[in-house]
């Protein structure tokens, strides 16, 4: 018999070491602070809320952040939104009411007490004493007028071929009227003053003197008086009784 032959052994694996015991935790000592919190506790403890939070309940937010109402971008109250859409046309209605009874209140102290609506007057008595003193031509003041006739212009200048003296007229109607005496030659004064569409119309008796009745500018119409050395004229967008009061008046 051959001799028995020991049998083969498989090598033990090794044992891992043993660790080493941690040290234990200092105890807590009264004013000392608290040990900061595990990496990643603030997200496991932010994931269990989520997940136990029900379909109808909210989440709890963690602590340092806002709660924010769902479905409002921004977390804007729902309440604001809500009185604004039911703000009824009466509501508008009296907010424009206060705006504007301010403005009324204006208006009338305006009007009433400033005279804002009423035009601005002057004195025609400085042209005229230049125009006299000039001694280019007979002046004539309109006299009889009325206190309803406003002089809202008056100047004597002097022009090429000549001079002007011009004095604007507020009617009774409150058109516009005006009245030019100058000593420029006619076939240089009407076309300057009339335009050169403007045409005679016809004669026609004012105070015993033939004018001549002529159209002008836009819906103006006038009338012309030619006399040696002077030429009057009555032009504006008054009516036509208007314009022959003023020619009437021109002595």
């Amino acid at each position: 018999m051959d001799p028995a032959q020991p049998a083969e052994r498989t090598p033990a694996e090794p044992t891992p070491p043993t660790p080493a015991p941690s040290d234990p935790a200092p105890p807590a000592v009264a004013g000392d602070p608290a040990p900061p919190a595990a990496v990643g506790q603030p997200a496991l403890v932010e994931s269990a809320s989520a997940s136990q939070a029900g379909p109808d309940e909210h989440p709890v937010p963690p602590p340092g952040r806002p709660a924010v109402s769902p479905g409002r971008p921004g977390g804007r109250p729902a309440g604001k939104e809500k009185a604004r859409s039911e703000r009824s046309p009466k509501d508008m209605a009296i907010s424009l009411l206060v705006l504007l009874v301010p403005i009324a209140l204006l208006l009338a102290f305006y009007r009433g007490f400033l005279g804002g609506d009423q035009p601005s007057t002057v004195d025609p008595a400085p042209a005229l004493e230049q125009a006299r003193a000039a001694s280019a031509f007979p002046v004539s003041q309109p006299t009889g007028l009325g206190d309803d006739w406003k002089t809202v212009s008056a100047s004597y200048r002097s022009v090429e071929g000549g001079s002007n003296l011009r004095i604007g007229y507020l009617t009774p109607e409150g058109r516009g009227a005006q009245l030019v005496q100058s000593d420029v030659p006619p076939e240089r004064l009407l076309p300057a003053e009339l335009t050169a569409e403007g045409q005679p119309q016809g004669p026609t008796e004012l105070g015993g003197r033939s004018w001549q009745r002529y159209t002008a500018r836009g819906n103006e119409q006038a009338l012309v008086l030619l006399e040696p050395g002077r030429t009057v004229i009555v032009v504006g967008d008054a009516r036509e009784n208007e314009l022959r009061r003023l020619a009437d008046a021109v002595r």
